[in-house]
């Protein structure tokens, strides 16, 4: 045999080696959640909301993307009647084969409202989604505290921890935080200018925060865990995530992401570690798990939302 002979079958051979060895490593995964449904805006047109559903959906179904989205049952109604036209933005929710979950009735802190009243809380926030889930053959299984408030003691932890198994709800934690909804607030208030010049620098902003936040985090799996753990995203219903969302899930896939459901993501083995976090802040539970280990564990610099942005939302703190 010729050496150029030989040397095509050392290439094909290491060509395969090299293939085989990078389908085999394993790839990064997030689950993409996604907060306050049917939809966060300031707009009260039903069209505009259903046109953002729509949007958002499109997206999320154009990445392939197994999201869940947690619902405030609040929003169904108006001046106390159910509206249908609300009511039919989560039926846009499941005929995309998508979840749903609880996120309270009316988006409830329980350090301020306290355990009873956030129990009933939880039982008024499942009523309309559970018909729509029961009437597909389906259940609610996910509970999200709003604003990631889990509870100011152990004692209150450990009882709402009871409550929601005893009700069938498995709690959805968050890895990757961040201040979506400040950029959203601005982004929607821009775009009633007549410049939208500030909207779009907004928007190209939000990515750009994004990607810096998930490398952020994935740093931090990274002290903790010496590697990078299955990670689940906070979003929120927007306009701002409706306009940008595959350009979001983008950034995910050129970092080497795949899209997995939540039930996937929790099953990796550093979600079966404790949360002993009872301060008041709502925190990922990558900083729980690092503050509970030591500062020394908290990977500095975290980024923060522009000032500007800050400015034209009208929230003051992150």
């Amino acid at each position: 045999m010729s050496r150029s002979k030989v040397f095509c079958l050392v290439l094909v051979f290491l060509s395969t080696v090299i293939i085989n060895v990078a389908a085999q490593s394993p790839r990064k995964a997030v689950a993409i959640t996604i907060d306050d449904l049917p939809v966060v805006t300031e707009r009260p047109d039903p069209e505009a909301r259903r046109v953002i559903t729509k949007q958002l959906l499109r997206g999320i179904a154009a990445a392939r993307i197994p999201a869940i989205g947690f619902v405030n049952e609040n929003k169904l109604y108006i001046d106390g009647k159910l509206d249908e036209s609300q009511v039919n933005l989560l039926r846009m929710w499941l005929d995309a084969g998508l979840e749903l979950g609880n996120h309270t009735f009316s988006h409830s802190n329980i350090d301020q409202v306290g355990l009873p009243v956030y129990e009933n809380e939880i039982l008024k926030g499942e009523v309309v989604t559970k018909q729509l889930l029961r009437s597909r053959g389906r259940s609610i299984r996910y509970f999200r505290h709003p604003y990631l408030r889990t509870g100011n003691s152990m004692q209150i932890k450990a009882d709402l921890g009871r409550f929601l198994s005893d009700h069938g709800y498995r709690i959805a934690p968050v890895s990757i935080d961040d201040s979506d909804y400040i950029f959203a607030r601005a982004y929607e208030r821009s775009l009633d200018k007549v410049d939208r010049k500030p909207a779009e620098r907004i928007g190209d902003d939000y990515l750009n925060y994004m990607d810096q936040k998930i490398a952020y985090w994935e740093k931090q799996s990274d002290r903790l865990f010496g590697r990078q753990i299955g990670q689940v995203l906070l979003i929120h219903a927007s306009l701002l995530n409706a306009t940008y969302f595959r350009k979001l899930a983008h950034i995910f896939e050129n970092r080497g992401y795949k899209f997995v459901d939540l039930d996937t993501a929790l099953n990796d083995p550093a979600y079966g570690n404790p949360d002993d976090y009872t301060r008041p802040a709502g925190i990922s539970w990558l900083h729980r798990w690092a503050l509970s280990k030591g500062f020394e564990f908290l990977v500095p610099d975290e980024p923060r939302v522009p000032e500007y942005v800050m400015k034209i939302s009208g929230f003051t703190s992150e």
